[in-house]
Order: C-alpha cells, then structure tokens, then sequence
C-alpha cells in the first residue's frame, strides 16, 4: 500500500526543522548506501551528532503520533531518519532499499517532505511497479509511505533544493497485503462509529479486526 499523509509537521515546526538542519554538516550520502546503490546516488545527508539525534528523535514522534499512520503501518521500530539534501543536477537512481538495516527488517519506507514542491523543479520520488511509475512530490509537512519491497528512485533536481527526511520502518504486520486489509477495515469501522456510534455492526467489524490482529501479528 502506498499512502500519503499531510500535516505531519506544521509550518512553526518545519521552520524550527529546516533552521536546525542549516546548522549541522552534510556529508555525501554514499556513505549509507549499499555497494550497488551507491553507484547512483548523488545527494547529501546529515552527518551524526548529538543535535541530528535530537532532530531524528522529533521526526519519529511526530510521524508516530499520527493516527492515519499508526492504523496503516502498525510499527513496531523505527530506523533514525535520515535527512537528505539534493541541489541541481543531484539524484538518486533506480534502486532497492536494503532488507535489513541495523539489526530490523524494513517493511515500510517514508520520505518526508520538508521544502515546498514550488521551491524546487525535478527531485518527485519515483515508484516503479508492475502497473507503471508513480512520482510523488509533497508538500511540505506531508509524509508517504510506501512498501521498502519496491524499485524506486529520485528524479534529477533541476533547480532549488530538494529536502527530505527519509527511514524505514519494521512493521507489526510483514504483509502488505494483510496491512492494507486492517487499514481498509479500521478506517471503515472509524467511519461508521463517527456516523452511528457504537453499533452491533461496529462491535463485529472491531472483533474480526482485532482478531486478524492476532493471526497475523509479529510482535
């Protein structure tokens, strides 16, 4: 499942976000590439430092304490963020995310979007399926989601800068099959309490919910 969500951050906290970023040292991004990956990848990302921990720590949080998230991801842990920065004639190629990072298998990636669409030409994030491309490009604030499983890319930015907030995620739930099925079902019985209240029908979509839950949980 692919899923954008607005208003992660609000304009207050992407101001404070991108003025702390101003003051930390980006280093070229090939450093956290994989051997096949870093063959394509021309950006710059965050290097580590007690401020970058405390800024990856704020996107967590603010990314967690999402509603629409929490119903479609089902985290279990979080990979620190990372930050990238992309000028004219940066990019990043067609390529994989890695399996497993640190330790934690990646089910679900995210980029947040952190510079307004407007700000920049170029830089859409490219998803490559069975059924075409998607180029995503948010604005500002706003997070999507999509399954790590996928070939994606960077287009090349051909003027401003692109700026994002990019991590991966290690999902309750391994399928995204099954996580698009609990999203549908939790949204749909959200929707029907907000509309009826508490209903018998609300407490059957709740239990078959909760007990797919059960059957398919790693926890």
């Amino acid at each position: 499942m692919m899923l954008s969500i607005g208003n992660i951050l609000d304009s207050a906290a992407l101001t404070e976000l991108r003025a702390a970023l101003d003051a930390l040292t980006f280093v070229d991004g090939r450093a956290t590439a994989g051997w096949s990956a870093a063959e394509v990848k021309r950006n710059r990302q965050a290097a580590p430092s007690a401020a970058l921990r405390a800024l990856q720590e704020q996107i967590v949080k603010a990314i967690r304490d999402n509603a629409v998230f929490q119903i479609a991801a089902r985290p279990k842990i979080f990979t620190p963020p990372l930050f990238a920065r992309y000028g004219t004639g940066e990019t990043y190629g067609a390529h994989v995310d890695d399996a497993i990072m640190g330790g934690t298998r990646t089910d679900i990636a995210y980029t947040l979007f952190l510079q307004e669409p407007q700000d920049y030409d170029g830089g859409e994030l490219v998803i490559e399926s069975t059924s075409g491309e998607q180029a995503v490009k948010l604005p500002a604030g706003a997070v999507f989601l999509y399954p790590a499983t996928t070939l994606h890319r960077v287009a090349p930015v051909t003027r401003g800068e692109r700026l994002v907030a990019v991590g991966w995620i290690r999902s309750l739930i391994r399928s995204a099959g099954q996580r698009e099925l609990l999203f549908d079902l939790d949204t749909a019985r959200r929707a029907l309490f907000a509309r009826e209240g508490k209903s018998a029908e609300f407490d059957l979509i709740s239990k078959s919910l909760s007990n797919l839950l059960r059957m398919w949980a790693e926890d």
